[in-house]
């Protein structure tokens, strides 16, 4: 009964709200400087290891969130056709990059930013058109503050990829797929079981709508995938211990383009308000 009145004092009362907002900002504050201080134990170094300098990312763009929100539909066939290296820097910056420079926080809100998400590219042959030639195909990992592809494995591992995701062809047919991963131990450090039960699933839905939405606007196409073998993933990826696939997210250009128009929508509204 004493705990229950005291988060009724927290949660209802002006003066609870006033106490529980500040000590709310100074955890937060404190768990972000934690975050940005650490180790970044994935980070590699030497003459060996190829990085992929991206495109800067782009902050205007010619259609509007409502346009993408309207357009948004899951894609399962590609044409056979190249993304560029602009368009697959901006779907990587729109999914998990960088957008606020003072903490380095990301386009998709995480509890207590704790970033669990990592995100990786299987690129095929002639997957990805740069302006001298193709990126090497392969399984390459994305860093958001450098805005950089590092290459993990070359070849090209979509067969691979399409027999652990039970034969699902557009997994095969597309040119690129995004593959996020969740390392559970950051947001269950701070958040318990909650953090992996719920706080993470939510990052990754927030972040695979930013590339749902981004993909819209380039006039790309992609579907998430969830139906996969996480081992065999996890090996393509070559993934350490603690670390678990939870999307692959093929992308393409889309064979059929769907449109939404303002008239077809008031229609429907009006059909079913009679």
């Amino acid at each position: 009964m004493i705990r229950r009145g005291f988060l009724k004092f927290l949660f209802i009362t002006p003066l609870g709200r006033l106490i529980s907002g500040v000590l709310s900002a100074g955890i937060f504050s404190g768990v972000i400087f934690l975050d940005v201080i650490r180790t970044d134990v994935r980070k590699r170094t030497g003459a060996d290891v190829e990085k992929v300098l991206l495109p800067y990312p782009r902050l205007r763009g010619v259609v509007s969130v409502e346009e993408a929100l309207a357009n948004r539909r899951s894609v399962r066939e590609f044409r056979e056709e190249p993304l560029t290296l602009e368009e697959l820097g901006q779907i990587l910056w729109a999914a998990y990059g960088i957008s606020e420079t003072r903490y380095g926080l990301r386009t998709a809100p995480s509890a207590g930013a704790q970033y669990p998400l990592e995100v990786y590219v299987v690129v095929g042959e002639h997957g990805v058109k740069t302006g001298d030639g193709y990126l090497k195909p392969g399984v390459y990992h994305y860093d958001p503050h450098s805005h950089t592809l590092t290459l993990k494995k070359a070849g090209d591992f979509r067969e691979a990829l399409y027999q652990a995701a039970l034969e699902q062809i557009w997994v095969l047919k597309a040119p690129v797929s995004l593959i996020f991963t969740a390392v559970y131990s950051r947001t269950v450090r701070v958040y318990g079981e909650r953090g992996r039960v719920r706080y993470v699933p939510m990052d990754l839905g927030h972040a695979g709508q930013n590339v749902y939405l981004q993909a819209t606007a380039l006039g790309l196409g992609t579907v998430a995938v969830g139906a996969f073998y996480d081992d065999q993933v996890a090996e393509i990826l070559d993934l350490p211990d603690g670390e678990t696939p939870l999307y692959i997210m093929p992308i393409g250009r889309p064979i059929y383009q769907y449109r939404l128009t303002e008239a077809e929508l008031i229609r429907y509204i009006e059909k079913s308000r009679r």
